[in-house]
């Protein structure tokens, strides 16, 4: 329990000044955690880092996470669909090259891997640059409290109320009490936040906050779908006590595309 205390303040310390001051360092930092989230995702299945495959899937990456490829590299000339079904035609014709010791299984979760990681960091990106600087930064703070809320009100209510399992072939502690305990913090967290930081109707607060507290228990339960299927433990080892980068942001890779997608950043 040490140990993850120390790590989550270090980790908390480390993340924010770059949440804060935004631009380049914050863009670069989300392209590191994105490519270890990736490469997480990619151990888990046994591909190589060092494979052609997984640099094929990190240039991807890159890719997907940028605003529009065209603006930054002028030789790429395609948007990111056909950037992506050229992906697809090329570790398909890589199955064949390698004589199916890299499967048509393989291909298709690198390019789900890819796709999912690169989705959630590029809205990560999209969040903190959008509606001028200070908004953006509101929005990145209500979304972490909301999850980080979410997190310590699931836990409290599931070990003080928690009877009923909620997915015990996926998340076996986890209970529909402690989920349930999870929105009710997240509403009570998200309705302050609005009284001290009023960015929408107060009713739209409290509707948007049930909707990034289910959310992102689902984002977190996607998570632990992973790992069980795979037999790991955690997705990496960078946050001692903590595990990965997608043990800790899984939540926020599910929550921030969906915040788009209704147009509350908008």
């Amino acid at each position: 329990m040490k140990q993850r205390v120390i790590t989550a303040i270090l980790a908390f310390i480390i993340f924010i000044p770059f949440v804060i001051f935004g631009g380049l360092y914050f863009e670069l930092f989300v392209y590191f955690l994105a490519t270890v989230g990736l490469i997480e995702l990619l151990r888990m299945r046994d591909i190589g880092k060092y494979s052609v495959p997984s640099f094929l899937a990190v240039i991807l990456l890159w890719l997907l996470l940028m605003q529009e490829p065209t603006d930054i590299i002028p030789v790429v000339w395609f948007t990111k669909s056909e950037i992506i079904m050229l992906f697809v035609l090329i570790l398909l014709s890589y199955t064949v090259l390698v004589k199916n010791k890299f499967t048509f299984d393989d291909a298709g979760f690198i390019l789900l891997s890819t796709i999912y990681v690169g989705m959630g960091f590029y809205y990560l990106l999209a969040t903190r640059g959008s509606s001028g600087d200070f908004d953006g930064l509101i929005h990145i703070f209500y979304v972490l409290i909301i999850i980080w809320v979410t997190d310590t009100g699931a836990y409290i209510a599931g070990r003080a109320f928690g009877k009923k399992k909620l997915w015990p072939m996926i998340s076996p502690n986890k209970t529909i009490e402690g989920a349930a305990g999870g929105v009710v913090a997240a509403c009570i967290a998200g309705a302050v936040f609005q009284l001290i930081e009023p960015f929408y109707p107060m009713v739209i607060v409290i509707l948007v906050t049930v909707l990034v507290s289910v959310f992102g228990q689902i984002g977190d339960l996607v998570e632990s779908a992973f790992k069980r299927h795979y037999g790991v433990k955690d997705s990496g080892d960078l946050l001692p006590g903590h595990g990965g980068i997608l043990d800790r942001l899984d939540s926020l890779l599910f929550v921030l595309p969906i915040l788009h997608f209704i147009n509350f950043f908008s």
